[in-house]
């Protein structure tokens, strides 16, 4: 089987040398699922599920293309949305081969991988095949895919075991047989210590006769890899282990698969609206831009945007003008300035949001003094933040990350999240999605706190400030200062209470201000999170939807700040 741990280790051993750091690739990700083709220019939404319908074609709602060159609205003749690709431009198929994704053993991200960074490289994927392990099958993908397509790539089915046939499975999709490479004969003969052409290790060195090597190299790394990758006309074979894929690619993507001068341009506008409210209006730029290709992405339960629509183009400035002459069409306030990632460069973000928002100029600035005073009375590897996913935590986080960005690069954060019996499921994901997005080095605790404090002691015991997101109104704040040791019968900390003066206003302008992702219980009517056992959307926060249910409000839309905790139900808050 592909899965055993014998055979991905041999593949390791083989592809050691290929180590390699991955070329730079654009930011901009932009993926597409089908191309949809018509003869009709749809309207409306509901036209396009009716047409999907009658073609027998699947529908996944925001994941096609719209772009008819040529086509007027409800014209007959049309022209197909590979037309509008220029002949220049490359493309590309993608064979993922293997048995096991098929029966839902593993799970790929081969696929998302290559068509992330073929499209960086200025390649249109136009197609992604799944196939089982059977020669005949993947000759004739092979085949088929080799003559529609500027380059095909094939992932999986290289090995020693006996469901390894690709090599073989390409081989006879140009009418080749796989016979032994002298010079992949000599290394794994080398490496392996066997001159046995029938031995499992051999399998690796027999290829197709046309086959060519590829030898990566990392000029960063001075690195020449041993094993190569193999093509075969324009098929170019690399290995489903994904690590080896990606350091394969990273190795020889760019030069195998960039052209210069053909990389897309790419615009995304971010949303506040549906589909449904803008489709009259992306129509009409569609029609008017034809060389562009436009997306739609609709988002059910996102914080910032119910839309994403993308575009792309090869000519920068037709790609500008499209952009602009749909905003133009907008009402305002549809368009929102998103950013999908504030946390990575949080300064410039933070920056801008201090000039556009002079309320919060004060609190922040008032944290920032604060924290400084803190690292200069401790040293980083002394300071932990106490993290539980909760809106205060959270911007208190932020800061906390763009400082230790600034001053220590080279050191993780600390953090400890204390849990508690029957958290909220939603809590802990986000928790643990938060560790993930600021790279914290976090112990995860039972609590309660007392006890969690005196384990984290001993487990770090350099520890000797832990920073809060404690503000005033919380419990027990009301003799809190900026810095306040705990009390005798507690663990020797001294608490850093950084946002202590924040309101609830400041917080919530803070984070949304900067865009940043924050737990969805927030959006449900939930002001001050707790557990499942004493925790209840806010009552002040409670509305009606379209047919008279009771549903409830975001928490940053609640008016009178004092009663953020009215959705607990514990007699001390």
């Amino acid at each position: 089987m592909k899965s055993d741990s014998g055979r991905g280790e041999m593949r390791e051993r083989l592809s050691q040398a290929a180590g390699g750091e991955m070329e730079a690739a654009t930011r901009t990700v932009y993926t597409h699922t089908y191309i949809f083709r018509s003869s009709v220019w749809l309207a409306s939404r509901r036209s396009l599920i009716s047409a999907l319908l009658r073609l027998n074609l699947p529908f996944q709602p925001g994941r096609y293309f719209f772009n008819t060159p040529g086509a007027t609205m409800a014209s007959e003749g049309h022209q197909d949305v590979e037309d509008s690709i220029p002949v220049d431009v490359p493309t590309a198929g993608i064979i993922i081969i293997g048995d096991e994704l098929l029966k839902g053993q593993t799970q790929d991200t081969n696929t998302y991988f290559l068509t992330r960074h073929l499209h960086s490289f200025g390649v249109k994927v136009k197609r992604v095949s799944v196939i089982p392990d059977d020669v005949q099958t993947i000759a004739d993908e092979v085949a088929q895919f080799s003559k529609q397509f500027t380059f095909v790539l094939t992932s999986g089915g290289i090995g020693p075991t006996h469901d390894d046939i690709t090599f073989e499975g390409v081989a006879a999709a140009f009418g080749e047989t796989v016979h032994p490479h002298p010079k992949l004969v000599q290394f794994i003969g080398a490496y392996f210590k066997t001159d046995d052409l029938s031995s499992p290790a051999m399998k690796m060195a027999h290829i197709p006769k046309s086959a060519v090597l590829h030898y990566g190299d990392s000029k960063t790394k001075s690195i020449i890899s041993q094993y190569p990758i193999i093509s075969v006309k324009n098929v170019t074979i690399f290995p489903g282990v994904p690590h080896l894929l990606e350091r394969a690619f990273g190795l020889l993507g760019k030069k195998l698969f960039h052209r210069p001068g053909v990389e897309f341009c790419v615009g995304v506008l971010y949303l506040t609206t549906d589909e449904v409210s803008i489709a009259s209006m992306l129509n009409e730029t569609v029609a008017k831009f034809p060389s562009v290709s436009f997306g739609s992405y609709p988002k059910l339960f996102h914080s910032y945007y119910k839309t994403k629509i993308t575009m792309e183009s090869l000519d920068a400035d037709v790609l500008a003008a499209a952009e602009q002459h749909l905003r133009s069409k907008l009402p305002g306030g549809f368009v929102i300035d998103y950013k999908e990632d504030t946390v990575t460069s949080p300064w410039e973000y933070i920056d801008k949001l201090l000039l556009s928002s002079p309320s919060l100029q004060e609190p922040v600035e008032e944290t920032l003094n604060i924290l400084k005073q803190c690292y200069d009375q401790y040293r980083a590897e002394e300071i932990c933040i106490c993290y539980n996913g909760g809106k205060d935590c959270l911007a208190v986080l932020h800061i906390v990350n763009a400082m230790m960005q600034r001053n220590f690069p080279n050191t993780k954060l600390q953090a400890v999240y204390i849990t508690e019996k029957n958290a909220f499921p939603q809590v802990t994901k986000f928790v643990q999605e938060s560790i993930n997005r600021y790279n914290l080095d976090c112990e995860i605790l039972p609590g309660p706190m007392k006890v969690a404090l005196f384990k984290l002691l001993e487990k770090r015991p350099k520890i000797k400030a832990v920073i809060m997101g404690t503000r005033q109104g919380d419990p027990y704040s009301d003799t809190l200062e900026f810095f306040s040791p705990t009390d005798k019968d507690w663990p020797p900390m001294m608490r850093v209470s950084a946002i202590l003066n924040w309101k609830y206003n400041n917080v919530w302008d803070f984070i949304r201000g900067l865009y940043l992702p924050y737990c969805n219980l927030y959006d449900r009517g939930y002001t001050s999170l707790g557990s499942q056992d004493n925790t209840l959307p806010n009552p002040f926060l409670e509305t009606r939807d379209r047919i008279g249910q009771v549903t409830y409000l975001p928490a940053y839309l609640l008016k009178d700040h004092h009663m953020e905790r009215k959705g607990r139900i514990s007699s001390k808050h």
